[in-house]
């Protein structure tokens, strides 16, 4: 199989699609020919069009040529290495990407989410809980009630799904977005990491406490005025996080 190749292919037995449904289109990277056959054939036949690479290099090419809903990226490749890859993609993009990592490896995991990863998934991958995590990190864009809420100069805006500062646009991945959402609903409401899970990533299990942390980080970089000290995205020592209106 030859990296970078499309592939459309979808078995009878995959779900089934509404006519008006777009196909969600991925990236996969990922050096090992076995595990990227494999994911490749499982992802297809749950309803998704699939674009592989071999090498970092390859996956960064390709994403100039076509842009996926989604990036699937091993942390260990050849060459540039799964980290720099996120890094990069991060600079001009918020393409979603979840991280294929090893087995209790922390260090994989903590690097990996601050290089701007939405979310990991530890191997060996199985294709029906790699397809699960998919689905829920691209529901995180989808739109939903029609208010809007402000935050001092941050407004939110819950229809046209998008951030602004000082009537500048923010560029969010779809998880910071998601994030943001949630605690904004519930102004100087403290909400727990596991809460959080729940709430934005779908799963809570008590190891990923990690991608909420990380999360933040990485939202207060783009919404505080002193991210070091922030005044709007608040630690609740013990708890969690709370989105508090400016003072």
């Amino acid at each position: 199989m030859s990296a970078g190749r499309i592939r459309t292919r979808r078995s009878n037995t995959g779900p089934l699609m509404g006519q008006n449904e777009r196909v969600p289109s991925l990236l996969l990277i990922e050096d090992d020919d076995a595990i990227r056959t494999a994911l490749e054939l499982s992802l297809t036949r749950q309803g998704h069009r699939v674009a592989t690479a071999a090498s970092g290099e390859d996956g960064l090419k390709l994403l100039r040529e076509q842009r996926p809903d989604l990036i699937v990226l091993d942390v260990m490749l050849p060459g540039i290495d799964g980290f720099e890859v996120c890094r990069r993609i991060r600079r001009t993009d918020q393409l979603p990407i979840i991280l294929l990592t090893a087995r209790n490896d922390d260090i994989d995991v903590v690097v990996g989410l601050e290089s701007g990863a939405d979310d990991y998934v530890v191997k060996p991958v199985q294709g029906r809980v790699l397809d699960a995590r998919i689905r829920a990190v691209l529901r995180r864009g989808e739109r939903e009630s029609t208010d809007s809420a402000s935050f001092g100069s941050l407004v939110i805006d819950r229809s046209a799904m998008t951030v602004t500062k000082n009537g500048e646009d923010l560029q969010l991945t779809p998880t910071e977005l998601r994030l943001l959402l949630e605690l904004s609903r519930r102004p100087g409401q403290a909400l727990s990491r596991q809460q959080l899970l729940r709430l934005v990533w779908e799963h809570d299990y008590l190891g990923d406490s990690r991608l909420v942390d990380a999360c933040v980080q990485r939202l207060r970089a783009k919404v505080e005025d002193v991210p070091s000290s922030p005044t709007l995205i608040r630690t609740v020592r013990g708890v969690g996080y709370r989105l508090d209106p400016p003072q």
